[in-house]
Protein backbone atom coordinates (compact mmCIF):
# COMPACT_ATOMS: atom_id res chain seq x y z
CA UNK A 1 0.00 0.00 0.00
CA UNK A 2 1.06 3.59 -0.57
CA UNK A 3 2.18 5.67 2.42
CA UNK A 4 4.29 8.67 3.39
CA UNK A 5 7.03 8.24 5.98
CA UNK A 6 10.48 9.28 7.16
CA UNK A 7 13.57 7.56 8.55
CA UNK A 8 15.61 10.57 9.62
CA UNK A 9 14.83 13.57 11.84
CA UNK A 10 15.22 16.46 9.42
CA UNK A 11 13.97 20.02 8.92
CA UNK A 12 10.97 20.18 6.61
CA UNK A 13 13.06 22.04 4.03
CA UNK A 14 15.10 18.85 3.48
CA UNK A 15 14.24 16.96 0.30
CA UNK A 16 13.87 13.68 2.25
CA UNK A 17 12.11 15.05 5.35
CA UNK A 18 9.06 13.08 4.17
CA UNK A 19 9.07 10.54 1.33
CA UNK A 20 6.57 8.41 -0.59
CA UNK A 21 6.96 4.70 0.30
CA UNK A 22 5.26 1.31 -0.16
CA UNK A 23 4.37 -0.83 2.86
CA UNK A 24 2.72 -4.25 3.36
CA UNK A 25 -1.06 -4.33 3.85
CA UNK A 26 -1.83 -4.48 7.62
CA UNK A 27 -4.15 -7.14 9.10
CA UNK A 28 -6.89 -6.43 11.64
CA UNK A 29 -6.61 -8.42 14.89
CA UNK A 30 -8.22 -8.15 18.32
CA UNK A 31 -10.31 -4.97 18.58
CA UNK A 32 -8.62 -3.31 15.61
CA UNK A 33 -10.37 -1.88 12.58
CA UNK A 34 -8.66 -1.80 9.19
CA UNK A 35 -9.69 1.56 7.75
CA UNK A 36 -9.35 2.69 4.15
CA UNK A 37 -8.18 6.28 4.55
CA UNK A 38 -10.15 8.88 2.59
CA UNK A 39 -8.82 12.08 4.21
CA UNK A 40 -6.33 13.12 6.87
CA UNK A 41 -5.56 16.31 8.78
CA UNK A 42 -2.16 17.63 9.88
CA UNK A 43 -1.47 18.79 13.44
CA UNK A 44 1.45 20.27 15.40
CA UNK A 45 2.09 16.81 16.87
CA UNK A 46 3.00 15.60 13.36
CA UNK A 47 5.77 18.18 13.07
CA UNK A 48 7.04 17.56 16.61
CA UNK A 49 7.18 13.80 16.04
CA UNK A 50 8.99 14.26 12.72
CA UNK A 51 11.67 16.28 14.49
CA UNK A 52 12.03 14.22 17.66
CA UNK A 53 10.94 10.59 17.13
CA UNK A 54 13.43 7.86 18.01
CA UNK A 55 13.73 5.83 14.81
CA UNK A 56 14.72 2.22 14.20
CA UNK A 57 17.58 1.92 11.67
CA UNK A 58 16.21 1.10 8.23
CA UNK A 59 12.58 1.47 9.34
CA UNK A 60 10.15 4.15 8.21
CA UNK A 61 7.86 5.96 10.62
CA UNK A 62 4.45 6.90 9.22
CA UNK A 63 2.96 10.04 10.74
CA UNK A 64 -0.68 11.13 10.83
CA UNK A 65 -3.30 10.97 13.56
CA UNK A 66 -6.50 12.62 12.30
CA UNK A 67 -8.35 10.52 9.73
CA UNK A 68 -11.72 9.82 8.16
CA UNK A 69 -12.40 6.72 6.12
CA UNK A 70 -14.30 3.48 5.61
CA UNK A 71 -13.93 0.27 7.62
CA UNK A 72 -12.65 -2.47 5.29
CA UNK A 73 -12.13 -5.29 7.83
CA UNK A 74 -12.46 -5.88 11.57
CA UNK A 75 -10.62 -7.95 14.15
CA UNK A 76 -12.38 -10.90 15.79
CA UNK A 77 -13.12 -8.98 19.03
CA UNK A 78 -14.65 -5.87 17.43
CA UNK A 79 -18.09 -4.95 18.80
CA UNK A 80 -18.80 -1.38 17.70
CA UNK A 81 -18.28 -1.32 13.92
CA UNK A 82 -18.59 -3.44 10.78
CA UNK A 83 -17.11 -3.31 7.26
CA UNK A 84 -18.58 -0.45 5.27
CA UNK A 85 -19.03 1.89 8.24
CA UNK A 86 -17.76 5.45 7.78
CA UNK A 87 -15.59 6.53 10.71
CA UNK A 88 -13.35 9.30 12.01
CA UNK A 89 -10.67 9.21 14.71
CA UNK A 90 -7.24 10.43 15.84
CA UNK A 91 -5.21 7.23 16.25
CA UNK A 92 -2.42 6.55 18.75
CA UNK A 93 1.06 8.04 18.79
CA UNK A 94 2.78 4.70 19.51
CA UNK A 95 1.46 3.05 16.33
CA UNK A 96 1.95 3.68 12.63
CA UNK A 97 0.00 6.71 11.48
CA UNK A 98 -2.77 7.58 9.07
CA UNK A 99 -0.65 8.92 6.20
CA UNK A 100 -1.28 5.65 4.36
CA UNK A 101 -3.92 4.03 2.19
CA UNK A 102 -4.95 1.66 5.00
CA UNK A 103 -4.60 2.00 8.75
CA UNK A 104 -5.14 -0.08 11.90
CA UNK A 105 -6.87 1.53 14.88
CA UNK A 106 -8.50 0.29 18.09
CA UNK A 107 -12.28 0.65 17.81
CA UNK A 108 -12.51 2.16 21.30
CA UNK A 109 -10.99 5.44 20.08
CA UNK A 110 -13.06 5.63 16.88
CA UNK A 111 -16.34 7.45 16.27
CA UNK A 112 -18.99 7.24 13.54
CA UNK A 113 -18.28 9.93 10.96
CA UNK A 114 -20.78 12.80 11.05
CA UNK A 115 -23.31 12.02 8.32
CA UNK A 116 -23.59 15.64 7.20
CA UNK A 117 -19.85 16.10 6.60
CA UNK A 118 -17.58 15.07 3.77
CA UNK A 119 -14.56 12.94 4.61
CA UNK A 120 -12.39 16.06 4.32
CA UNK A 121 -14.55 18.04 6.72
CA UNK A 122 -14.70 15.14 9.18
CA UNK A 123 -10.93 14.57 9.12
CA UNK A 124 -10.40 18.08 10.51
CA UNK A 125 -12.19 17.31 13.77
CA UNK A 126 -11.03 14.26 15.79
CA UNK A 127 -7.69 15.19 17.40
CA UNK A 128 -8.71 18.71 18.26
CA UNK A 129 -12.18 17.67 19.43
CA UNK A 130 -10.76 14.98 21.70
CA UNK A 131 -8.08 17.32 23.05
CA UNK A 132 -10.53 20.14 23.73
CA UNK A 133 -13.24 17.90 25.17
CA UNK A 134 -10.91 15.95 27.47
CA UNK A 135 -9.17 19.11 28.69
CA UNK A 136 -12.36 21.03 29.41
CA UNK A 137 -14.74 18.34 30.68
CA UNK A 138 -12.57 15.43 31.88
CA UNK A 139 -9.50 17.25 33.25
CA UNK A 140 -10.53 20.82 34.21
CA UNK A 141 -14.16 19.88 34.79
CA UNK A 142 -15.57 23.25 33.78
CA UNK A 143 -19.03 21.87 34.54
CA UNK A 144 -18.11 22.14 38.26
CA UNK A 145 -18.11 25.79 39.26
CA UNK A 146 -15.34 27.46 41.32
CA UNK A 147 -16.58 29.31 44.42
CA UNK A 148 -16.48 33.13 44.19
CA UNK A 149 -15.04 33.08 40.67
CA UNK A 150 -16.42 34.45 37.42
CA UNK A 151 -17.78 31.38 35.66
CA UNK A 152 -15.65 31.96 32.58
CA UNK A 153 -12.94 30.20 30.57
CA UNK A 154 -10.04 32.11 29.04
CA UNK A 155 -8.75 30.26 25.94
CA UNK A 156 -5.25 31.43 25.04
CA UNK A 157 -4.89 30.77 21.31
CA UNK A 158 -8.51 30.59 20.24
CA UNK A 159 -8.14 30.57 16.45
CA UNK A 160 -6.19 27.34 15.91
CA UNK A 161 -7.59 23.85 15.60
CA UNK A 162 -8.05 23.15 19.33
CA UNK A 163 -9.27 26.65 20.15
CA UNK A 164 -11.77 26.63 17.29
CA UNK A 165 -13.52 23.50 18.52
CA UNK A 166 -13.12 24.38 22.22
CA UNK A 167 -15.15 27.57 21.75
CA UNK A 168 -17.97 25.62 20.12
CA UNK A 169 -17.98 22.81 22.70
CA UNK A 170 -18.10 25.30 25.56
CA UNK A 171 -21.03 27.16 24.00
CA UNK A 172 -23.02 23.97 23.39
CA UNK A 173 -22.19 21.89 26.47
CA UNK A 174 -21.73 24.43 29.27
CA UNK A 175 -22.99 27.74 30.63
CA UNK A 176 -19.55 29.34 31.02
CA UNK A 177 -18.60 32.67 29.49
CA UNK A 178 -16.04 32.12 26.73
CA UNK A 179 -13.10 34.51 26.39
CA UNK A 180 -10.68 33.68 23.58
CA UNK A 181 -7.54 35.30 22.25
CA UNK A 182 -6.28 36.08 18.75
CA UNK A 183 -3.58 38.52 17.68
CA UNK A 184 -4.68 39.41 14.13
CA UNK A 185 -7.94 40.98 12.86
CA UNK A 186 -8.79 37.92 10.74
CA UNK A 187 -8.26 35.46 13.59
CA UNK A 188 -10.21 37.64 16.01
CA UNK A 189 -13.12 37.75 13.56
CA UNK A 190 -12.96 33.93 13.21
CA UNK A 191 -13.15 33.61 17.01
CA UNK A 192 -16.22 35.87 17.12
CA UNK A 193 -17.92 33.83 14.39
CA UNK A 194 -17.37 30.67 16.43
CA UNK A 195 -19.24 32.17 19.38
CA UNK A 196 -16.76 33.64 21.87
CA UNK A 197 -18.35 36.19 24.21
CA UNK A 198 -15.16 38.26 24.49
CA UNK A 199 -12.06 38.43 22.25
CA UNK A 200 -8.65 39.51 23.58
CA UNK A 201 -5.26 40.07 21.95
CA UNK A 202 -2.59 37.69 23.30
CA UNK A 203 0.19 39.89 21.89
CA UNK A 204 -0.67 42.34 24.69
CA UNK A 205 -0.77 41.79 28.50
CA UNK A 206 -3.74 39.53 29.22
CA UNK A 207 -4.23 40.33 32.91
CA UNK A 208 -4.81 44.00 32.08
CA UNK A 209 -7.36 43.10 29.37
CA UNK A 210 -9.25 40.82 31.76
CA UNK A 211 -9.31 43.59 34.38
CA UNK A 212 -10.69 46.03 31.80
CA UNK A 213 -13.69 43.73 31.25
CA UNK A 214 -14.59 44.57 34.88
CA UNK A 215 -16.52 41.32 35.39
CA UNK A 216 -14.21 39.41 37.74
CA UNK A 217 -11.48 36.80 37.78
CA UNK A 218 -12.19 33.79 35.51
CA UNK A 219 -12.40 30.39 37.11
CA UNK A 220 -10.64 28.59 34.27
CA UNK A 221 -7.74 29.18 31.89
CA UNK A 222 -7.05 26.83 28.97
CA UNK A 223 -3.56 27.68 27.72
CA UNK A 224 -3.35 26.16 24.25
CA UNK A 225 -0.11 27.78 23.15
CA UNK A 226 2.88 29.80 24.44
CA UNK A 227 2.24 28.96 28.10
CA UNK A 228 5.74 30.11 29.11
CA UNK A 229 5.09 33.53 27.62
CA UNK A 230 1.78 34.01 29.44
CA UNK A 231 2.34 32.26 32.78
CA UNK A 232 2.78 35.48 34.78
CA UNK A 233 -0.46 36.91 33.40
CA UNK A 234 -2.29 33.63 34.00
CA UNK A 235 -1.33 33.55 37.68
CA UNK A 236 -2.35 37.19 38.07
CA UNK A 237 -5.71 37.01 36.32
CA UNK A 238 -7.10 33.59 37.35
CA UNK A 239 -9.43 33.31 40.35
CA UNK A 240 -8.31 31.72 43.63
CA UNK A 241 -8.91 27.95 43.49
CA UNK A 242 -9.04 28.25 39.72
CA UNK A 243 -8.04 25.53 37.26
CA UNK A 244 -5.41 25.79 34.56
CA UNK A 245 -5.38 23.38 31.63
CA UNK A 246 -2.51 23.22 29.17
CA UNK A 247 -1.48 21.12 26.20
CA UNK A 248 1.72 22.69 24.93
CA UNK A 249 5.32 22.01 25.98
CA UNK A 250 6.48 25.22 27.70
CA UNK A 251 9.78 26.44 26.31
CA UNK A 252 10.91 27.51 29.77
CA UNK A 253 10.38 25.51 32.99
CA UNK A 254 7.26 26.53 34.89
CA UNK A 255 7.75 26.84 38.64
CA UNK A 256 4.63 25.20 40.09
CA UNK A 257 5.27 26.87 43.44
CA UNK A 258 3.76 30.00 41.89
CA UNK A 259 0.35 28.30 41.98
CA UNK A 260 0.32 27.70 45.73
CA UNK A 261 -0.78 31.16 46.89
CA UNK A 262 -4.10 30.92 45.05
CA UNK A 263 -4.44 27.13 45.55
CA UNK A 264 -4.57 26.67 41.79
CA UNK A 265 -4.73 23.26 40.15
CA UNK A 266 -2.91 22.28 36.94
CA UNK A 267 -4.41 19.86 34.42
CA UNK A 268 -2.15 18.63 31.64
CA UNK A 269 -3.78 16.98 28.66
CA UNK A 270 -2.51 14.63 26.00
CA UNK A 271 -5.24 12.82 24.10
CA UNK A 272 -2.85 9.92 23.44
CA UNK A 273 -2.65 8.92 27.13
CA UNK A 274 -5.73 6.69 27.03
CA UNK A 275 -4.80 4.63 23.91
CA UNK A 276 -1.07 4.46 24.66
CA UNK A 277 -1.62 3.15 28.18
CA UNK A 278 -4.77 1.19 27.28
CA UNK A 279 -6.63 2.73 30.21
CA UNK A 280 -9.83 1.14 31.43
CA UNK A 281 -11.76 4.21 30.25
CA UNK A 282 -10.27 4.58 26.76
CA UNK A 283 -13.75 4.00 25.27
CA UNK A 284 -14.53 7.54 26.48
CA UNK A 285 -12.93 8.72 23.23
CA UNK A 286 -15.43 6.66 21.22
CA UNK A 287 -18.23 8.17 23.30
CA UNK A 288 -17.14 11.78 22.94
CA UNK A 289 -16.49 11.45 19.19
CA UNK A 290 -20.00 10.00 18.86
CA UNK A 291 -21.39 12.98 20.78
CA UNK A 292 -19.46 15.44 18.63
CA UNK A 293 -20.82 13.73 15.50
CA UNK A 294 -24.36 14.14 16.83
CA UNK A 295 -23.74 17.85 17.55
CA UNK A 296 -22.36 18.33 14.04
CA UNK A 297 -25.32 16.58 12.42
CA UNK A 298 -27.69 18.70 14.51
CA UNK A 299 -26.05 21.85 13.13
CA UNK A 300 -24.65 22.90 16.52
CA UNK A 301 -20.94 22.46 15.76
CA UNK A 302 -19.17 23.10 12.48
CA UNK A 303 -16.00 21.65 11.07
CA UNK A 304 -12.84 23.70 11.56
CA UNK A 305 -11.45 22.78 8.13
CA UNK A 306 -9.68 25.75 6.58
CA UNK A 307 -7.84 24.35 3.54
CA UNK A 308 -7.60 21.13 1.49
CA UNK A 309 -4.05 20.96 0.13
CA UNK A 310 -4.56 18.13 -2.38
CA UNK A 311 -3.96 14.38 -2.31
CA UNK A 312 -1.94 12.55 0.35
CA UNK A 313 1.67 12.50 -0.82
CA UNK A 314 5.08 13.59 0.44
CA UNK A 315 5.10 16.91 -1.40
CA UNK A 316 1.72 18.04 -0.05
CA UNK A 317 2.49 16.82 3.45
CA UNK A 318 5.75 18.76 3.44
CA UNK A 319 3.80 21.88 2.48
CA UNK A 320 1.34 21.23 5.33
CA UNK A 321 4.16 20.73 7.86
CA UNK A 322 5.77 23.99 6.76
CA UNK A 323 2.49 25.86 7.23
CA UNK A 324 1.98 24.35 10.70
CA UNK A 325 5.52 25.29 11.70
CA UNK A 326 4.91 28.89 10.61
CA UNK A 327 2.48 29.24 13.52
CA UNK A 328 0.06 31.26 11.39
CA UNK A 329 -2.55 28.70 10.43
CA UNK A 330 -6.25 29.17 11.16
CA UNK A 331 -8.41 26.09 11.61
CA UNK A 332 -7.23 22.76 10.13
CA UNK A 333 -5.25 21.69 7.07
CA UNK A 334 -6.54 18.57 5.29
CA UNK A 335 -5.26 16.24 2.54
CA UNK A 336 -7.66 14.07 0.59
CA UNK A 337 -7.19 10.63 -1.02
CA UNK A 338 -4.26 9.18 -2.92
Amino acid sequence: MRAVGFNQNQPISSETALVDIDLPMPEAKGRDLLVEIRAISVNPVDTKTRKNAVLEPGQYKVLGYDAAGVVKAVGPDVKLFKPGDEVYYAGAINRQGTNAEFHLVDERIVGPKPKTLSFEQAAALPLTAITAYETLFHRMRVQDKVASAWNAVLLIGGAGGVGSIAIQLLRELSDVTVIATGSRPETQEWIRQLGAHHVLDHSKPLARQIAELAIGAPAFVFSITETSQHIGDIIELIAPQGRLGLIDDPKEPVDVRQFKRKALSIHWETMFARPVFQTADMIEQHKLLSQVAELVDAGKIRTTLSDVLGPINAANLKAAHALIESGKTRGKLVLSGF
